[in-house]
């Protein structure tokens, strides 16, 4: 079955508190494991604890934070095992970052000739 990636955004700036949202993420996240839909999830740390490699002539460079300054920043990801795209996205669609941030979904996988 497809796997799909979902990438969870954050507005950069965002200083409320989402506590209460943590029930829901609780909720979502117990339905899709127990519906085997769900292959992996994980929050990520603030964007200030990140380590970005680059090999540039012939030399690694390490760079204190993220890639690349947005307004969005990463905040975690959940991993999907579902049928197609539209039931990845009607997953997607029910995480409360949609309603704050916003919800990346992309294949996983290699393509194929």
């Amino acid at each position: 079955m497809p796997q799909f990636i979902c990438l969870l955004y954050a507005p950069a700036d965002d200083t409320e508190d989402r506590s209460a949202d943590m029930p829901r993420w609780f909720e979502i996240t117990d339905r899709l494991r127990e519906a085997g839909i769900l292959v992996a999830n994980a929050p990520l740390k603030s964007v200030e604890t990140a380590t970005t490699v680059r090999i540039r002539d012939a030399g690694v460079h390490l760079t204190d934070g993220p890639f690349a300054t947005t307004k969005e920043v990463l905040a975690g990801v959940y991993v999907l095992e579902c049928p197609d795209l539209d039931v990845a996205l009607k997953h997607a669609a029910e995480f409360p970052m949609a309603e704050y941030g916003s919800v990346e979904v992309r294949p996983v996988g290699f393509s194929t000739p």
